[in-house]
């Protein structure tokens, strides 16, 4: 890590709105405390994910774009994050050499000790899964000594893959459960502002409510109302049984 007092958080998302979605609250959690946030946006999701523009008359593929950026930057802004658009292109989203390299060059200038992306077979959007499986080979190749030696390797981040739209369609099975209560306003301020996908907001209200009144019952404190759920990629390491 590049200063142990202040591990950053990096997130790989497909497109444009998916980290407001699914990791704003941990997002905004994380800066709160004073951590570095930063988001990779491999496509502003122009195509598939940007329904309420192209309800406009006269929308085209660049006036798409420039909308989802617009949210996107307004959104992550609201969160306390930091955000790089790679623009590669959505359904489908093809991610070739070069922009592998440049997801690998925004790990090595992070020096994450978490890593938020998707899960790995989303049925519904293969964008999701080229994100997951990108996020993992990156950072493979992040960690190896050899490449470029102008930058210096990662550590061993966590793989958490945040919750899908529909999860049990996509094997997905959370074992974190997160407070994201403390800064709730945060994430739905984040959320008004992806006003392309505004009939998600109630959506995602919801599960937060719904995460939040498991995250009680698997023994959190009373006072949790809003949580996001999680599913590790690699095992926790520790000296006791829990």
């Amino acid at each position: 890590m590049a200063d142990d007092k202040q591990p950053s958080v990096v997130v790989i998302s497909a497109h444009s709105g998916d980290f407001v979605w699914r990791a704003g609250g941990a997002l905004a959690l994380y800066a709160e405390r004073g951590h570095g946030v930063r988001i990779v946006c491999l496509s502003y999701g122009e195509r598939g994910e940007s329904q309420g523009l192209w309800k406009q008359e006269g929308m085209t593929l660049e006036a798409a774009k420039e909308g989802r950026r617009a949210e996107a930057e307004a959104a992550a802004a609201a969160l306390g994050a930091t955000i790089t658009f790679l623009d590669l292109g959505d359904y489908p989203l093809r991610i070739d050499d070069a922009a592998l390299d440049r997801i690998v060059a925004e790990m090595r200038t992070a020096q994450p000790e978490v890593l938020l992306t998707h899960v790995a077979a989303d049925p519904y959007n293969r964008d999701h899964n080229a994100a997951h499986e990108a996020t993992l080979l990156a950072r493979q190749v992040a960690q190896a000594a050899g490449h470029d030696r102008t930058t210096a390797p990662i550590g061993a981040p966590q793989v958490l893959q945040f919750e899908p739209h529909q999860p049990e369609q996509c094997g997905f099975v959370p074992n974190l459960l997160l407070d994201i209560t403390p800064v709730f306003d945060r994430k739905r301020k984040a959320m008004e502002c992806m006003r392309a996908q505004s009939h998600l907001l109630r959506y995602y209200t919801d599960l937060g409510l719904r995460r939040g009144v498991q995250a009680v019952r698997n023994g959190g404190a009373k006072s949790i109302v809003q949580a996001e759920a999680y599913q590790r990629v690699f095992p926790l390491v520790g000296d006791e049984l829990r």
